[in-house]
């Protein structure tokens, strides 16, 4: 009995853990030890688990060899792939390791199945069931995911009344699933149950495009969550209910934030279908016309030599060149000459949610110097280069005065209010979410053509040579 109840103070201090790490994760500056902490508390709570738990006839679990085997593998494969992941395929091994999440909550459902006896009490079977079907839903869903970012699926596919379809389909899959809970128990059923959610995640994410990758990324996190906090229901394991919570809630807040970044609602991103990138770009409703001005290396520097006051808005094609580095580099000589230099952040930048402060962090930039979009759009007015390395459709001015284009309403970053604008990219193909930029034919606006690594490097030797 006292080791049970230490068990149980294990799992509370586990659990303190986790939402002191969890707060610590919001601010720059505390989320490494934020993120160390909660992976301490996850080690109290296995390790307590393993050595501790008894079942109800008192006996340990054993299989150490296996437990441990296990761990061991998948510590090694986590560590390396963590080691030697580019940043530009972060978001895809978080979509790949969210899905990891979802696949136990499914395999834990499909072996308590086994475990149960004739006298099931309804809620006990609940409660199985919406952990199959969640955590089914968020594997699958969470492949598909990683699927697109990684550009195996490089088109989107919507089936026919596809819509219609899905809704059908989860009608099917909870109206099964409330007959197997009350109803008689069947594995056949289950089975048929778990194969219906495989296939509900596949279509739930096939027809989302490339632009609503980032909230597809923060609601399949929060279906682990959840899922997970269904096995702590199923275990009685307070520690895995406390997880599964903090991780469903936050990546619920986190969709909605992100929804709210873009001025759609949830229901529109699942069944809209916005930025499947096979639209060839122009596809704004109007045509855009106008001269795009190039410029150089050389031309770049000399408006940022005698510049009051850059900001920088990084996007996606500045992680893929590598640039997070040399960025920084820049921004150091511009500022020993009095230059006020500051980063301009967007909520759905990247491919993953603030995947721009992580790529920046790593370089070392100073953390006040990343700005979000609510604080900085009236700064743009007063700004005299704006520095846009691989962004595209946060800068698209088309979202704000164009009611015919399909991001119009999203909140962008006034970047073309600026005295001059400079964009850095390799050509003048459509963003991620498949459509034209009227930026780039403004007559403030300035092109700079190029690999944006290379591209920077070349401006920060022409900024030395003018010492």
């Amino acid at each position: 009995m006292l080791q049970q109840y230490w068990l149980y103070l294990i799992y509370l201090l586990g659990s303190v853990f986790f939402i002191v790490g969890l707060k610590m994760l919001s601010g720059p500056k505390t989320a490494r030890n934020g993120n160390f902490l909660a992976a301490a508390g996850m080690t109290l709570a296995i390790l307590g688990t393993i050595f501790m738990h008894k079942n109800e006839e008192g006996e340990s679990i054993g299989n150490y060899g296996w437990i441990f085997g296990g761990i061991a593998i998948g510590t090694v494969l986590g560590w390396i792939s963590a080691k030697k992941v580019k940043m530009t395929a972060m978001p895809q091994m978080v979509s790949l390791f969210n899905g990891m999440g979802g696949a136990c909550a499914a395999l834990i459902s499909l072996v308590e199945f086994g475990h149960l006896h004739g006298d099931t009490p309804p809620i006990t079977m609940l409660t199985i069931v919406a952990g199959l079907v969640i955590g089914s839903v968020s594997f699958s869903g969470s492949i598909i995911a990683y699927a697109k970012l990684q550009e195996i699926l490089k088109k989107t596919f919507k089936l026919p009344a596809q819509n219609i379809f899905t809704i059908i389909l989860m009608a099917s899959i909870l109206g099964l699933s409330v007959y197997l809970s009350f109803g008689h128990p069947s594995s056949g059923l289950l089975y048929l149950i778990f194969a219906l959610s495989l296939g509900y995640g596949i279509l739930f994410v096939l027809p989302i495009g490339g632009a609503d990758m980032p909230v597809v990324i923060s609601l399949l996190n929060s279906f682990t969550g959840v899922a997970a906090a269904f096995g702590g229901f199923l275990y009685d394991n307070q520690v895995m209910l406390t997880g599964g919570i903090l991780v469903g809630s936050a990546g619920t807040l986190l969709t909605i934030l992100m929804c709210n970044a873009m001025n759609r609602s949830l229901t529109n991103v699942i069944f809209g279908s916005f930025g499947g990138g096979g639209a060839t770009g122009g596809d704004t409703g109007a045509t855009i016309g106008g001269t795009v001005k190039s410029s150089t290396p050389s031309d770049v520097a000399i408006l940022m030599n005698y510049a009051q006051k850059v900001i920088v808005v990084p996007g996606y094609g500045l992680a893929v060149a590598q640039a997070q580095h040399v960025i920084h580099e820049l921004e150091a000589i511009l500022e020993k000459r009095g230059v006020e230099v500051k980063y301009a952040i967007h909520p759905v930048a990247g491919r993953m949610p603030g995947h721009m402060n992580v790529l920046l962090a790593e370089s070392n930039v100073a953390y006040d110097k990343l700005v979000e979009m609510e604080e900085i759009n009236d700064q743009f007015s007063t700004t005299d280069v704006v520095f846009v390395v691989g962004a595209n459709d946060v800068v698209n001015p088309a979202a704000r005065s164009n009611p015919a284009s399909p991001i119009y309403g999203m909140p962008i970053l006034n970047a073309d209010k600026a005295r001059t604008v400079i964009v850095s990219k390799r050509s003048m193909a459509a963003g991620y979410a498949g459509i034209d930029n009227e930026l780039f034919y403004y007559p403030n606006c300035l092109m700079l053509f190029g690999d944006a690594k290379d591209s920077i490097t070349k401006v920060v030797t022409e900024l030395k040579g003018m010492d």
